[in-house]
């Protein structure tokens, strides 16, 4: 306002009147309509008309992009205090973002990611440790010597109120299955869904394991075997000698499986990174690692590869899309004109892992890729499960849950 009144000549009520046509939620295009007064007035006060157009694009700029000093305090304050918490107190910061989703920009893979790259010691969904939320535990070899124990929140269709009935009658832990079943009083169903998320460790069970063992149980104990249980004469594994099945042993699930089944009902893991089991064939096409980007020069032709975390299409980005990429190192900041959009639209909306030809661009410290080719890689995803698997197993091909977040 005293740029436009002390150079242009504004009256203090015109002044104002351009400052609500800067107004971002405001209709576009009022700006426009105090141009010529603007730079005429500019100019008879003896500045260049140049410098006259460049201010006048600087307040144009602002009126797509800028917002109140009131905003900006209050958004300044909250990035104070979050990365306050985030440096000195990671596995809090972690715990209590994970517990507010679904929020924000990054899902719980990349938070659960990053804490551990600051140090966080993260642990699994477990039955007889977690609770509904994220918790902290003790751990000398974490940071401040607090762990992150993920909650049953994070098992993809899981009730909180099981989740309740699961603590409460836990006690001093769960011996077996059986017993769980027993004391909690689940169903199949629900002891089949901990076991696709592999909470059953502390017990010794694997996944596959605990999947087979529930297939032996019925949803409520015979009444003649419940009474001999309640008596105390169950076995050791929590089931009476004369309903126990004999001892099988299972194939061990190969990495990519487990990979798998844990994107699937947790929509993270904790095991390794997709990308991790890609990189061989990845590296044979010369894919480059996201954090080796830095190391390149600008202009340097470039192939990454990651999953699609987010999509950005802002409507003042006059048809550019922003697509961001997480491989195992870290991630790839993509910048995809209309022209190649078009192109390869199918790619850019739809896939899951993209691979994208593009070039080398810097300002700063920022780094990001001129997308010129893309490739829907997501098959490649799907085909996770087969890597290291033995060879006479054979398996419905399992999609793996990558979702990403899309922001218009």
């Amino acid at each position: 306002m005293k740029i436009s009144i002390v150079a242009a000549g504004f009256t203090p009520e015109e002044a104002d009147k351009l400052r609500r046509a800067m107004a971002t939620f405001r209709r576009t295009g009022l700006v426009q309509t105090f141009h010529d007064k603007m730079i005429n007035g500019m100019m008879a006060r003896g500045y260049d008309e140049v410098f006259a157009k460049s201010c006048f694009r600087q307040i144009e700029g602002f009126g797509d992009y800028g917002f109140p000093e009131s905003h900006a305090a209050s958004f300044a304050l909250l990035v104070y205090v979050s990365a306050w918490l985030k440096c000195h107190y990671p596995a809090a910061f972690a715990a209590a973002i994970l517990n507010s989703q679904p929020m924000g920009f990054y899902a719980p893979a990349q938070l659960v990611r990053d804490a551990h790259a600051h140090g966080v010691e993260v642990r699994d969904v477990d039955v007889n440790a977690s609770t509904w939320d994220c918790t902290l535990e003790p751990s000398p070899a974490s940071h401040k010597g607090r762990a992150l124990r993920l909650g049953f929140r994070q098992i993809k269709g899981f009730h909180e109120t099981v989740a309740a009935g699961i603590v409460a009658a836990r006690g001093d832990g769960y011996r077996s299955i059986a017993d769980m079943q027993r004391r909690a009083g689940l169903s199949k169903a629900i002891l089949e869904q901990l076991a696709h998320a592999d909470a059953y460790r502390s017990m010794g069970i694997s996944r596959r394991q605990a999947a087979w063992d529930i297939r032996t149980l019925h949803d409520a104990p015979l009444p003649l075997f419940a009474m001999l249980a309640e008596e105390g004469e169950e076995g050791e594994e929590g089931v009476h000698p004369q309903m126990r099945e004999p001892a099988i042993r299972l194939p061990t699930m190969a990495m990519g499986e487990q990979v798998v089944e844990d994107y699937a009902t947790l929509r993270l893991s904790l095991r390794c990174h997709p990308l991790e089991l890609l990189r061989p064939d990845m590296a044979a096409r010369d894919v480059v690692p996201c954090t080796r980007l830095t190391e390149l020069a600008a202009e340097h032709p470039v192939t990454v590869a990651g999953l699609v975390l987010a999509r950005q299409r802002p409507s003042t980005a006059k048809g550019v899309i922003f697509m961001t990429l997480e491989d195992e190192t870290g991630i790839a900041n993509l910048i995809i004109w209309e022209n190649v959009f078009e192109r390869y639209r199918c790619a850019v909306i739809g896939s899951r892992l993209v691979m994208c030809t593009g070039r080398l661009q810097r300002e700063g410290v920022v780094t990001h890729i001129i997308a010129t080719h893309l490739d829907d890689c997501s098959e490649r995803l799907d085909g996770l499960v087969d890597l290291g698997r033995e060879a006479e197993l054979s398996a419905p091909v399992t999609r793996v849950a990558i979702a990403s977040r899309d922001f218009h």
